[in-house]
């Protein structure tokens, strides 16, 4: 019977002939039947794949073997075996678009002059030693705002971008300069916007910048629902969140009702299919999985 997995992986390192790399990945996952989502650029891989865990493996093995992946660090989640309904493999300008490729500076050790990364284990650490000295940390989301309706870390500040592309804009609006004296703890899903947010924060005059190894997923793992996470988490497959124990506030609204809730649903409306929370009465009616406000032209 076949067990099947999602794996999730990034790293940042030059790669040459990325078109080159985007071909051996696709072959390669073709010939072990798996599917999911593989982006390449000058600046290294992103991947989220699911199958059958000896696939993934061999997978994994084969793709290591390509100097520059052989220390990319894994992340395993439970998979149903129909989690991506197809293969992408592309080569992009970066892996992860913010738009800006020519500000991300990379070499063999990762990107150069982003944020400095802390264990979960040392984030707590360092949230205790900066409030006994007087100091308050600041948790900034990486992700799209609607990410941050059903989870996010207390106090969090969630900037107000429907895209990663918003952020450089957001940044350069000025909102946030109050913080540029201040430790700033960036945070995304599995760890990859955050290397390339903290980066173009340092940049921008940030002085005390960190970020999560592993994201809020490793994070999760390690202190499930007793540290400083609150609520579910947003994942971009089939299952849309999960939860890291029963103990998982839920702290989601439903927007017709404000019922508690963490399932996304599209509108009704063919033309619309909006993505916003609804509660399981308001989405089991079409007339209630609808815009409330109407929907947008």
């Amino acid at each position: 019977m076949a067990l099947n997995k999602i794996v999730l992986f990034y790293g940042f390192t030059p790669v040459p002939d990325p078109e080159a790399v985007r071909l051996w990945q696709r072959a390669l996952c073709e010939k072990l039947g798996l599917r999911g989502r593989i982006l390449i650029s000058k600046d290294g891989i992103n991947a989220t794949v699911g199958g059958d865990i000896r696939d993934l493996k061999q997978y994994l093995k084969t793709t290591r073997e390509y100097a520059g992946f052989k220390g990319i660090a894994v992340k395993w989640s439970d998979g149903t075996g129909d989690d991506f309904p197809r293969l992408s493999v592309k080569a992009r300008a970066e892996i992860v678009s913010f738009g800006a490729p020519g500000e991300l500076r990379v070499d063999e050790n990762g990107v150069i002059g982003g944020g400095t990364h802390l264990k979960p284990e040392e984030l707590h650490e360092l949230v205790a030693a900066k409030e006994s000295a007087g100091e308050e940390v600041v948790f900034f989301d990486g992700r799209n705002a609607f990410e941050a309706r059903i989870g996010r870390f207390k106090n969090a500040i969630v900037p107000d971008v429907a895209t990663t592309h918003d952020f450089i804009a957001e940044l350069d609006s000025g909102k946030y300069d109050a913080l540029k004296d201040k430790p700033v703890v960036t945070y995304c899903t599995g760890g990859i916007r955050c290397e390339v947010l903290s980066s173009l924060m340092v940049n921008r005059g940030f002085k005390e910048v960190y970020q999560i190894d592993g994201g809020i997923v490793r994070y999760g793992e390690t202190f499930k629902d007793q540290g400083l996470w609150e609520g579910s988490l947003y994942v971009f497959d089939k299952r849309m969140h999960l939860e890291f124990s029963d103990e998982a506030a839920t702290v989601g609204r439903c927007i017709r009702c404000e019922s508690p809730t963490s399932k996304f649903e599209n509108c009704s409306n063919p033309s619309c299919r909006n993505l916003n929370l609804y509660c399981a009465g308001c989405s089991a009616d079409p007339a209630t999985l609808h815009c409330p406000q109407g929907c947008a032209a």
